[in-house]
């Protein structure tokens, strides 16, 4: 707690004042938490004072909320790019990271408990710069990091403004900010040390060392490639030692009304999908499986939970199952695109799935049921491509950051009516009803953005995506 008040005097953070007359004046409290490594041990008992912050008024003691924060795709490309370049990539944690933005509302905060002044209890604190719980306090310090990341010299990705480049000659520096978590490579290893130096001096760091774990995700930086994997999600699913591995779901299993409502265990169904869901930042096997079960998250009856344990059996026995990102192939964009046909028993909407690679890296993937009913084969399909037309171009965009152009991106779908239907603007009676924003991949597809390909059924990667498989299409996918 010492500790913690001293960063506050370090960071220049408040001064102690008297209160003026009708001031608001929030409170705070004392937050302990236990800081583990990522495999699980305690590595120091941490003390954060914190305010109150669910007292602020909008327009009073705060303006702007709002902070950005790198999406798991992002860091997922990030370093998919680091194995291409042949990037080692580190990480830095930079120490009480909001005691450093700046904030321009007057904001006053009750003496810390426990710590009051003796000589002036009635005193309170102005503060000049952000604390944990003020609404504000993402933002400001966002805002601290990049306008001192710019003065560097280094530039903001043009689609994911948590990414900045910097780029000397033929080196290529990048940089991945996740709140107080940084993640960054080079192909020059001297200017990794500069910036960790630059960094250090500006901003006072807990740790700095090669990239091993970041957001859930265990990394391991081979000779070989990256190994992305979670394996730490034992308290997931141990709850069982029983369950055996199932992969195949039933369809018959989505009629609500021939199942039994479970109030009991509902809430520990919510909980498993929740961890569920972000466990398939890192197992794209199971995405179409969890995906389907959080549809049914406000009332889960018993097939649901049912199905959430067989999910936990599967992964009981696959610990160790991640994503592989080989050094030395190719850097080109592919992209996937599938969808099901009414395979949702409730409401009869498909199920659109898509996934993209760079190279043999496999960096993003997609599973969601559809808004509408369709009426074809062909519809859901069109529709499938148009979702995928636009992550094929926001990754290309994303690349324009690492200094790659691309034209005429390659997406493979599996049926020849959607392709046809890309590549020749005709309206016929199968085809006039489906809402015009599906038919922009048609517009990218004349531009020669996309170039949109049939592929066969069995090289169909994204079936996993979107339907229910026996065990040998299951594993093979």
């Amino acid at each position: 707690m010492h500790e913690e008040l001293n960063n506050f005097t370090r960071n220049e953070v408040w001064t102690l004042e008297g209160k003026p007359k009708g001031a608001r004046v929030i409170g705070t409290k004392w937050v302990f938490r236990n800081k583990q490594d990522n495999e699980g041990n305690v590595l120091r008992n941490k003390a954060r004072q914190v305010a109150k912050g669910y007292s602020q008024v909008k327009g009073i003691d705060f303006g702007e909320t709002f902070a950005l924060v790198a999406r798991l795709e992002a860091i997922r490309f990030l370093l998919a790019c680091a194995t291409h370049h042949d990037m080692k990539l580190y990480q830095m944690d930079v120490k009480s990271a909001f005691l450093n933005g700046y904030i321009d509302e007057l904001v006053y905060v009750e003496q810390p408990p426990g710590f009051e002044d003796p000589n002036n209890p009635n005193y309170v604190y102005r503060f000049s710069k952000a604390l944990y719980g003020f609404k504000q306090a993402p933002r400001a310090w966002y805002e601290r990091l990049r306008d001192f990341l710019i003065e560097k010299g280094f530039k903001i990705g043009r689609v994911d403004t948590t990414l900045f480049i910097k780029k000397m000659d033929n080196d290529l520096f990048v940089c991945q900010v996740y709140v107080d978590d940084i993640i960054f490579g080079s192909t020059n290893e001297e200017l990794c040390k500069d910036f960790g130096n630059m960094m250090a001096k500006e901003f006072e760091m807990s740790m700095i060392g090669e990239l091993t774990f970041f957001l859930g995700f265990q990394i391991k930086q081979l000779k070989e490639g990256t190994f992305i994997y979670q394996e730490n999600t034992q308290e997931i699913y141990s709850r069982d030692s029983r369950w055996m591995i199932a992969s195949q779901l039933k369809p018959q299993w989505q009629l609500i009304q021939s199942s039994k409502p479970m109030k009991v265990v509902s809430r520990w169904t919510k909980l498993s999908i929740g961890s569920l869901l972000y466990l398939c930042a890192s197992r794209p096997d199971i995405m179409f499986s969890v995906c389907l079960c959080a549809r049914f998250q406000a009332d889960p009856k018993e097939s649901h939970i049912t199905t959430v344990k067989r999910i936990l059996r599967y992964l009981k026995h696959t610990p160790s199952i991640g994503l592989w990102y080989p050094k030395g192939t190719s850097f080109e964009l592919l992209g996937y695109s599938d969808s099901d046909f009414a395979g949702c028993r409730v409401e009869r909407k498909s199920t659109s799935g898509g996934c993209y690679l760079l190279g043999r890296s496999l960096v993003s993937w997609s599973s969601k049921k559809q808004n509408c009913v369709s009426l074809s084969t062909a519809e859901v399909e069109y529709i499938a491509a148009g979702s995928s037309c636009a992550q094929l171009l926001y990754m290309k965009q994303m690349l324009k950051d690492y200094g790659v152009e691309l034209t005429r991106i390659p997406l493979l779908c599996d049926n020849e009516s959607a392709v046809k239907l890309a590549n020749n603007p005709v309206q016929h009676s199968r085809t006039k009803y489906i809402d015009i924003h599906h038919h922009f991949i048609r517009d990218h597809v004349t531009k020669g953005d996309i170039l949109l390909r049939n592929v066969g059924t069995k090289e169909q990667l994204v079936d996993i995506f979107t339907k229910p498989l026996d065990e040998s299409n299951f594993c093979r996918l």
